[in-house]
């Protein structure tokens, strides 16, 4: 190879794709010799040259363009006040993760071990070179001003102080909305701000760009009402400092139409409230306690638009839903700044996409059954979809509007499907399953909690309040094992082999007889298989003393799926069970189907399990594009492996039309939508996404399966049971405590769909 080959091959391998674009890491070969002589030496002074030459190319050649910093001193650490940069850490490392998620931004975060304005500034600057863009974080006023503007000044990079304009941004958004809903204008309303630090000042700067009135706004500080003929006041206070004649807090809230707290817990009354002008606005931000109790406010007044900083409330604002998203578009037109017109447009994003129709899968994660634009709804979810292409791409345009875009952005189509691209890789839908099993949770019968991983799991269910645990075991065991692991919650247990249970395990016997004595079994029989901790779980949820049951750790599945079916049975028009596992690959999640108990199902067995696929996908949030598998594609085999396959698809053409499925399709036919699209134009899956496979036989679905999650490290979820009366879920032997609290998550939410279909059907009968 010609020397200049060599310097074109190692200029190729260090080529990053441009902001917008998708980086996988690692994104290079690594594997040969060849491979790191071009990583590095010899092979990477190249690209060293070319920067030398124009140092504009480091983003060409380097991950400079989706890096960013986030820099804190730690003197101002969330409610903890001045901790020092070392106990400042976990807090920028959690920041930094948010970035990853929810906008595919990398992170270093730094802790800068000084106070002096200085010192700081000439540390971050001379770090600078190695960032696209800074998050300055958790840093006291009034030094965070100053050290902003400095910086802000003096670099050509985005540098943003989050606590500043972050709560500012999603405050203005939030605020818009409201005064749009009680019809009222921001230059006529009268606005009370508590709180005199950076967000506060911060908050009231942008209000003020969206044209309230200084002259209608009054800010307090620990000492009260800042007045203009207080001494000693810093610059931004003497800025906001009022004229009117009054002192506290409970005096500026008298006739105020708006209220923002961003100081301490508990200080608005009822009194304060009632004070207030008509349908007024309170955004009582402090944390993790606001000014006044969500639900003393909403009770006290019924005309109020009401938001607060916390998640069990409506209308959180919450940071997340500006600063990945502002540094993701600013980065991807590489902005030499973060201006108020980026700012503004962020805000007006936000508040416009809390008027449009929100997708089923955001209403799913927060257990809502519509959220519509109104008091309750005036700032968007975090878990909302749209954000990633929403904020980003007016955060793009404002960049390049204002001239501080070096890296232009032409094609806003193909710029928006980049965004989606980016988050296709990450775990959100798990994230989301358990955001929603929170907004309801369920009585969880583990039937194996002497097990140390199964406890552990209830235990993070418990904690995250994902469900409520009931714990079936040995209770000498699992006694000794919640101490272990400091696990002290008041939590149901019940040994089944303990005589403290007689009764109730009578009375399941009983009834399980009942149902069971034409089928062989006696009363005595009942009585002793009660004694087994799968017939008493399964029992529970059948009779409504618990809502969801997970076993399968430490059994093999034949043993826990014939307890379920002989307790619970199948739901009505169900002839067979089955199972899916969710597995979380990097092209997304993808279902696959039947893994765990049906061997060679026929056509109509096939048909329903995709059937039943498709409904368990919804639940997910999932719009399902199924493809059914064999080893043939459209016919091209008359074998009757191949042909149940075709009439299964046939069926379902006729019965649910409305299905997005086909077959029968080669499994890489299936993935690849281009080459699909290409060779089988008619089908109904040309061009889409498959994000389901449904396989012919046992043998190929569990052999995929785990042939995915082994070669690939997919986290799968599952097997998640098909079919079932109630919700009932068996793990596969010896699974993960991540893998179990997944399957809790799933089974909750499984719990919720069918509480939710019985009242359906009972209003439907009346």
């Amino acid at each position: 190879m010609s020397k200049q080959s060599k310097r074109r091959e190692a200029l190729l391998y260090h080529a990053k794709p441009k902001p917008g674009k998708i980086q996988v890491v690692p994104t290079k070969k690594y594997a040969t010799q060849r491979d790191l002589s071009l990583a590095y030496s010899p092979g990477v002074a190249e690209p060293c040259l070319e920067i030398e030459k124009d140092v504009k190319n480091v983003y060409k050649y380097t991950a400079k363009g989706n890096l960013v910093a986030v820099i804190s001193n730690g003197t101002a650490v969330l409610g903890l006040g001045n901790i020092g940069p070392e106990a400042s850490k976990p807090v920028m490392e959690g920041k930094g993760l948010l970035f990853k998620i929810f906008a595919d931004i990398d992170v270093f975060d730094i802790e800068v071990g000084t106070e002096d304005i200085d010192e700081f500034v000439a540390t971050v600057k001379n770090i600078a070179p190695t960032f696209g863009g800074i998050n300055l974080e958790d840093i006291k006023a009034p030094e965070a001003f100053e050290i902003e503007r400095r910086l802000k000044e003096e670099l050509d990079i985005p540098v943003m102080h989050d606590d500043q304009h972050g709560t500012a941004i999603i405050s203005a958004a939030a605020l818009l909305n409201a005064l749009e809903i009680t019809k009222k204008k921001i230059k006529d309303v009268s606005i009370v701000i508590s709180g005199a630090g950076a967000a506060a000042v911060s908050c009231t700067r942008l209000y003020k760009a969206f044209g309230a009135k200084a002259e209608n706004i009054v800010m307090l500080d620990s000492t009260g009402v800042i007045r203009k003929d207080r001494e000693n006041l810093s610059v931004e206070k003497t800025e906001f400092a009022t004229s009117r004649k009054i002192d506290t807090l409970e005096q500026a809230m008298k006739k105020a139409d708006v209220f923002v707290g961003l100081s301490i817990a508990n200080i608005v009354t009822p009194q304060m409230l009632k004070s207030m002008a008509k349908n007024p606005i309170v955004f009582a931000m402090a944390n993790p306690d606001p000014e006044i109790e969500y639900d003393v406010a909403v009770k006290t007044r019924e005309d109020i638009i009401m938001a607060t900083g916390r998640s069990d409330h409506p209308n959180q604002v919450n940071n997340v839903l500006g600063f990945p998203f502002i540094f993701r578009g600013a980065l991807d037109v590489r902005a030499t700044k973060i201006n108020e017109a980026m700012k503004m447009a962020a805000v007006k994003a936000l508040a416009d996409l809390a008027k449009q129709p929100v997708p089923e899968q955001v209403n799913i994660a927060y257990g809502e059954t519509k959220l519509n634009f109104g008091k309750e709804y005036i700032i968007p979810k975090p878990f909302d979809p749209r954000l990633i292409a929403t904020v980003p791409p007016a955060v793009a345009k404002a960049a390049m509007e204002s001239g501080v875009a070096t890296e232009p952005i032409t094609d806003w189509e193909k710029y928006k499907d980049e965004l989606y691209e980016r988050m296709g890789s990450d775990n959100k839908i798990v994230r989301l399953l358990v955001s929603r099993a929170k907004t309801n949770p369920k009585r969880i019968v583990f039937a194996e909690a002497d097990h140390l991983d199964v406890l552990k799991a209830a235990q993070i269910v418990h904690e995250e309040g994902i469900g409520f645990p009931i714990l079936l075991g040995r209770k000498e065991v699992i006694l000794d094992l919640m101490q272990q692991i400091d696990f002290e919650a008041d939590v149901t247990i019940i040994d089944t082999k303990g005589d403290e249970q007689t009764e109730t395990l009578n009375g399941y016997a009983e009834r399980f007889w009942q149902r069971r004595r034409r089928s062989g079994i006696t009363l005595y029989a009942a009585q002793k298989l009660m004694r087994e901790r799968n017939y008493f779980a399964a029992m529970m949820v059948n009779e409504g003393d618990a809502d969801a049951m997970i076993s399968g750790y430490s059994r093999s599945y034949p043993s826990v799926v014939r307890p379920v079916l002989e307790t619970i049975g199948r739901f009505e028009g169900v002839t067979k069970v089955a199972t899916t596992n969710l597995m979380l690959t990097k092209r997304g999640p993808l279902f696959l189907s039947d893994t765990s108990i049906n061997i060679d199902p026929t056509a109509k067995e096939l048909a329903k399990i995709a059937q039943m696929t498709n409904y368990t996908m919804k639940m997910f949030g999932l719009d399902p594009v199924i493809a059914m598998i064999s080893y043939a594609n459209f016919g091209s085999s008359k074998d009757p492996h191949a042909t149940k396959v075709r009439e299964a698809v046939e069926l379902l053409h006729k019965s649910n039309p409305d299905m997005i499925i086909d077959g029968e399709l080669q499994t890489d036919f299936a993935l690849n939508p281009e080459m699909l699209k290409q060779k089988f134009p008619f089908s109904k899956l040309a061009g889409k996404k498959v994000n389901a496979l449904i396989f012919p036989n046992l043998d190929s679905a569990n052999s995929n399966y785990k042939l995915l999650k082994e070669l690939n490290n997919v986290e799968s979820i599952g097997p998640i049971m098909l079919g079932m009366r109630k919700p009932v879920h068996i793990l596969q032997l010896g699974a993960s405590v991540e893998e179990i609290v997944n399957m809790a998550a799933v089974s909750v939410v499984d719990a919720q769909q069918k509480e939710k279909r019985e009242r359906e059907l009972a209003k439907t009968k009346k």
